[in-house]
């Protein structure tokens, strides 16, 4: 007898980064906790960058971080490529090289097959290897609901780094991957096993989050660090207006975003209209509402999506304007959906204008 296909993301209260805690229950954790301090302690968690660095005698520094996830999609191995791929990212967002990882995952063994859980850790490891880093060992456990993810250690550059405090008014916004992989991924979840595969309703753009969700922000990285870029995050969990907030915040400025120019998934207008919104996205857009600064013309659908949980998303650069011309010319020559969506101001530290 032929077993029907299993659908991972059934066996989860979220999808991919989504079921992360929001920022604002985040912030109510992390304000308890006493901030870590040590003379080598580079960058902490402070500034709310991706990473930590720690500095090395020789002068070089390691940066390191941990990223685990339930299930962004049904296929094992593309969970575990697509998850390997966002643990990596988190050392290319500090403008770092990852080096090595430890895999972790959690597993429901008496409902799903160990043969699976084999399926995403081979494709982690693999895309781990395409990224420039080894996977050279990890932990499991038997759990609740799947879970699985990286802890990658690298080495950064303490003179060269991407971090949160160093956006400075006038720099330009460049945004490396379009938006829209919660709302994609959470329609997927709610619909018949059949609307993401070829020929269903979600197959178009199902295909380009996955493209989008697989796509390395090594590259980015590194035609940003040559372009003198020294501020930057990656959008994940938290959406963009999110994460932008980190570095305005570490900076002490303000900044203004184009919401035309903020590219999407194809198709991701049509899951709006719909209310295919993640309960993440929704607490993202919750948490940001107070800060920002809403102009005429803009609608809540604007809004959602720039508040959208991504899982695996771009890179988020603030550089010099000519530099960020050039670097959007370079990244889109490349293939990638690249794009200047706004500027660094003046202004009250985190406020964000919509425009």
């Amino acid at each position: 007898m032929t077993r029907a296909p299993i659908r991972l993301t059934a066996y989860s209260h979220g999808a991919g980064c989504a079921c992360k805690l929001s920022p604002t229950e985040l912030g109510e954790v992390m304000a308890g906790l006493t901030p870590a301090r040590a003379p080598d302690l580079l960058v902490g968690r402070s500034h709310g960058d991706d990473a930590l660095v720690w500095r090395r005698p020789d002068g070089r520094a390691l940066v390191a971080t941990v990223d685990v996830f339930t299930p962004i999609v049904d296929d094992a191995a593309t969970w575990g490529r697509i998850a390997a791929v966002n643990a990596g990212s988190d050392v290319f967002a500090m403008g770092g090289r990852p080096l090595f990882a430890l895999a972790f995952a959690a597993w429901p063994r008496e409902q799903l097959p160990l043969a699976l859980l084999a399926e995403v850790l081979e494709a982690g490891q693999d895309a781990a290897m395409d990224g420039g880093w080894v996977v050279g060992g990890g932990h499991t456990i038997d759990g609740a609901e799947p879970l699985y993810g990286q802890a990658v250690v690298g080495e950064v550059d303490p003179d060269r780094m991407l971090v949160n405090a160093a956006a400075r008014p006038g720099d330009a916004l460049v945004l490396t991957k379009p938006l829209g992989t919660g709302l994609v991924t959470t329609a997927v979840k709610r619909r018949e096993p059949d609307a993401h595969r070829p020929g269903g309703e979600l197959a178009a753009i199902y295909e380009a989050a996955l493209a989008e969700m697989l796509r390395s922000n090594g590259p980015a990285a590194q035609a940003a660090l040559e372009r003198g870029a020294r501020a930057g995050t990656d959008v994940t969990g938290f959406g963009l207006l999110n994460h932008l907030r980190e570095v305005l915040l570490a900076s002490d400025v303000a900044a203004r975003i184009d919401v035309e120019a903020v590219p999407r998934l194809p198709g991701i207008d049509d899951l709006l209209a719909r209310d295919e919104i993640p309960g993440g996205t929704r607490r993202n857009l919750a948490h940001a509402r107070p800060h920002l600064e809403v102009g005429d013309g803009i609608v809540e659908e604007d809004l959602v999506l720039l508040a959208d949980a991504q899982t695996s998303g771009g890179l988020l650069l603030a550089l010099a304007p000519d530099a960020a011309t050039d670097l959007v010319a370079c990244l889109t020559s490349q293939g990638h959906t690249a794009a200047q969506v706004g500027v660094v101001t003046d202004g009250p530290a985190g406020k964000i204008a919509v425009a």
